[in-house]
């Protein structure tokens, strides 16, 4: 335990070392320097404080999740927990990394008044989002077991916690399309240099999910605590997108609205092959963690293959 924390830390300090040969390569390296009340201090200070509390939603929502979960059947926070690493991959790996690209593009867009360019920019972030967002949300939802038997099926971890945890990851994953959406969204109004808007909305999402908690956790237990999750996701996404959409700032395409429909079409595709070539649980438990490595990326590739080739066929 000791040693992952280590890690962890030599990782951070590598990622910032990493950036500073680039740095000053661009002569974007500057001796700091310190300027508390500068004007442009100032306005930055005013605009993050906001922007932090809107990003740190989920995360906040996590805690209370766990903080109920330690009040449910023993297991609960661990299975939720496992759950979430599995959903944050993709979110980490796609959503995060295409908000990263769109923004500066967005805010360029803005500064020069290039309202058909911010809207094209927009689209073409909801796009990447619904391209990446929906297989890797089925695939995360067909392959919950196989994936929670490779990455944690050892020691004390047995078959039963997998499937106990599958359940909560299937919740989750519902939810990773509607996370994605927020993450592109959301720059939509820091652009714009408006960073409470969806803050409001974060705190609408949130105590949403308080609600969403009491609705279903009693009925499903720590499964309801994801689904809480999930839903409160959709609904913070939703009004983001119903802000931008009101105040004339986006609005989605038909051209995005057809591409949705294909891309639905071919994770479909996807969804069905992955089950066709799954094998029974039993199967599985009876490899060895090799063999169960070599199938579960198999599967995972032939997935990504399978869709896209049915894309290809969509045009």
């Amino acid at each position: 335990e000791i040693g992952l924390a280590w890690g962890v830390f030599f990782g951070g300090v590598i990622q910032f070392l990493f950036q500073i040969p680039f740095l000053l390569q661009e002569k974007a390296l500057v001796k700091p320097s310190w300027g508390w009340n500068h004007p442009g201090v100032v306005k930055i200070r005013t605009l993050m404080i906001p922007a932090l509390f809107g990003v740190s939603v989920s995360q906040i929502n996590l805690l209370l999740d766990t903080f109920i979960a330690s009040f449910l059947v023993t297991g609960s926070i661990s299975w939720l927990y496992y759950s979430d690493r599995l959903l944050e991959f993709p979110l980490g790996l796609f959503g995060i990394a295409i908000a990263t690209v769109i923004l500066p593009a967005l805010s360029k867009k803005h500064v020069n008044a290039e309202g058909e360019g911010f809207g094209r920019t927009m689209d073409w972030g909801i796009r990447a989002i619904l391209l990446l967002g929906l297989p890797a949300m089925m695939g995360l939802i067909v392959l919950a077991q196989p994936m929670l038997m490779v990455l944690f099926m050892r020691g004390a971890f047995s078959i039963s916690d997998v499937e106990m945890a599958s359940y909560s990851l299937v919740a989750y994953g519902t939810g990773l399309l509607s996370f994605m959406l927020i993450k592109v969204l959301a720059p939509g109004y820091y652009a714009r240099q408006d960073t409470k808007t969806p803050v409001r909305y974060g705190i609408i999402a949130m105590v949403s999910n308080m609600g969403f908690n009491i609705i279903f956790a009693v009925p499903f237990g720590y499964v309801g605590l994801a689904i809480a999750t999930s839903l409160s996701a959709l609904l913070n996404a939703a009004l983001l997108y119903r802000g931008l959409h009101l105040a004339d700032v986006y609005r989605v395409s038909r051209q995005t609205i057809i591409f949705f429909i294909k891309t639905l079409l071919a994770a479909a595709a996807m969804v069905c092959l992955l089950i066709y070539f799954s094998p029974e649980q039993a199967q599985w438990l009876g490899w060895s963690f090799i063999e169960r490595v070599s199938h579960l990326f198999s599967l995972i590739l032939g997935g990504a293959l399978g869709y896209f080739m049915a894309l290809v066929l969509l045009g």
